[in-house]
């Protein structure tokens, strides 16, 4: 059942493993004020805290997924640095803060306009179908700010030097098939089937077990934070830590039995 939550912008619904979580301010082209990021924020912690639901999937309604921060709702103060009003949050919508990070997996779906903290949110995800007829720019630097939400490390690290300075100094706007050739969404598809191939790949991944996905999330973000030997030293601990799973046992069982394994996130 679909759930409004308290700032009315953001809402919720558990299907299957996913908790779809929908953007819902078409009016405004789904622009993010205070009250809506929050609610995120709270939509995540559900996410995380609910040991049945193994994967998120991030959409918008209406025409465009999100055409970035409403500035009139946040002081001049915090606009721009997505840390510092995020940083109370139980979970950082930005993926920012060491103390509220996400750990299980998130699928976004995106559609017409993604602009500045909107691009920040799809960027904060773990994978991205964008619908054809996207348009997206981090166009900070055009209103005399930078990135403050991960848009300036997070492009760098999907796109490469060159690209991300294409796009970043320039704070032009790029389509769906520039996305997909410098690598920030995975997958382009014709607009209105943007949502239903997200869950369909939220469904791929909760059929592997979700204790080594997240495993695996977390020393992919190691090796990106802190480098190669941080994570090759985890390894180790890790793969012990899983091998003391009904997962692990399971997925070996199924191996000799010839059949799919049935994975209970234990």
């Amino acid at each position: 059942m679909q759930k409004t939550l308290s700032s009315g912008y953001v809402t919720v619904e558990v299907r299957g493993k996913n908790l779809l979580i929908g953007l819902h301010r078409p009016d405004k082209f789904n622009l993010m004020n205070a009250g809506m990021l929050e609610d995120y924020a709270n939509a995540l912690h559900q996410l995380e805290q609910d040991d049945d639901l193994w994967t998120g999937v991030l959409f918008a309604r209406g025409s465009h997924f999100c055409a970035g921060a409403d500035m009139t709702s946040f002081s001049a103060d915090t606009f721009g640095s997505g840390d510092k009003f995020t940083e109370s949050y139980p979970v950082d919508p930005f993926d920012l803060s060491a103390a509220a990070r996400r750990n299980k997996p998130l699928v976004c779906a995106v559609q017409g306009i993604v602009y500045t903290a909107g691009l920040e949110l799809m960027l904060a995800c773990d994978m991205v179908v964008a619908a054809d007829n996207c348009t997206f720019s981090q166009l900070e630097p055009a209103r005399g700010v930078v990135a403050g939400g991960g848009g300036i490390f997070r492009f760098v690290q999907r796109a490469g030097w060159g690209n991300a300075m294409r796009w970043l100094l320039t704070a032009g706007k790029f389509d769906s098939a520039e996305a997909l050739r410098i690598g920030i969404v995975q997958e382009v598809v014709p607009v209105g089937q943007q949502l239903d191939r997200a869950i369909a790949l939220a469904d791929e991944i909760n059929t592997v077990a979700p204790l080594a996905v997240r495993a695996t999330r977390n020393l992919a973000r190691k090796y990106l934070l802190e480098g190669e030997e941080a994570c090759i030293a985890d390894f180790n601990r890790v793969q012990q830590r899983l091998s003391q799973t009904g997962d692990f046992r399971e997925g070996v069982q199924s191996f000799f039995d010839r059949r799919d394994a049935e994975f209970k996130g234990k």
